[in-house]
């Protein structure tokens, strides 16, 4: 993270709070399964494949959208250029607004689009078609803070860990928030997730473009 500018830390911290946010909404709505943490979906299929029961099924399925919305979003930010995190938060609110309608229609549409939403947002933060700052899954986070941690203790920039822990402690937050909206206004609190994915989409216009890249 320490190669994005202060404005790109903010975007990601925000996007790590919002998949905070969506994946508590998704967890107590599946009681147990997630919309983001496909880690946790893949050890739930697996050991459940013998159990002759749905879970299986839900988490085979969650993790196909969630792999379908990393492809949406990887499409977009192809075509999109040097407006790809643009283009990739708008796919990824489309999505969001998607879910939000479909909170009263039964069966699993719901938590597929929001789990292709989570898909699709670890598409904003790229390098070599690559992405570079993962805002849906926090090990990779802490495994760095802790290198770092550990760097500083030997040395090293002494607060190097920090943006790597905020990362971590906003997905925390963002659960949080989420958790004590579910307990007022159940999946409604969606169309908050929503408006704070409209703001970062916002945020990420006051940002602008990409660098041009040298000829």
């Amino acid at each position: 993270m320490h190669r994005q500018p202060p404005s790109r830390h903010v975007l990601a911290y925000g996007l790590a709070a919002l998949a905070g946010m969506v994946d508590a909404l998704g967890l107590l709505k599946l009681g147990g399964l997630f919309v983001s943490f496909m880690s946790g979906n893949s050890t739930r299929l697996a050991v459940t494949l013998t159990a002759r029961n749905d879970i299986a099924i839900r988490a085979a399925g969650l993790i196909g959208a969630f792999l379908c919305g990393v492809v949406m979003g990887a499409l977009a930010a192809a075509v999109a250029g040097r407006w790809r995190k643009q283009a990739v938060l708008a796919l990824t609110l489309a999505l969001l607004l998607l879910s939000a309608c479909l909170t009263m229609v039964p069966g699993m549409a719901l938590t597929l689009a929001m789990a292709a939403a989570m898909g699709a947002v670890n598409n904003v933060f790229q390098r070599n078609g690559e992405v570079s700052i993962g805002v849906t899954y926090m090990t990779g986070a802490l495994v760095k803070a802790g290198q770092a941690i550990a760097a500083t203790l030997t040395g090293g920039p002494r607060w190097g860990w920090l943006p790597h822990l905020l990362l971590w402690c906003s997905l925390i937050a963002g659960a949080v928030a989420g958790t004590a909206l579910f307990a007022s206004l159940q999946l409604g609190a969606l169309w908050l997730a929503c408006a704070w994915c409209l703001a970062l989409l916002a945020w990420s216009f006051r940002i602008g473009p990409l660098p041009q890249s040298p000829a």
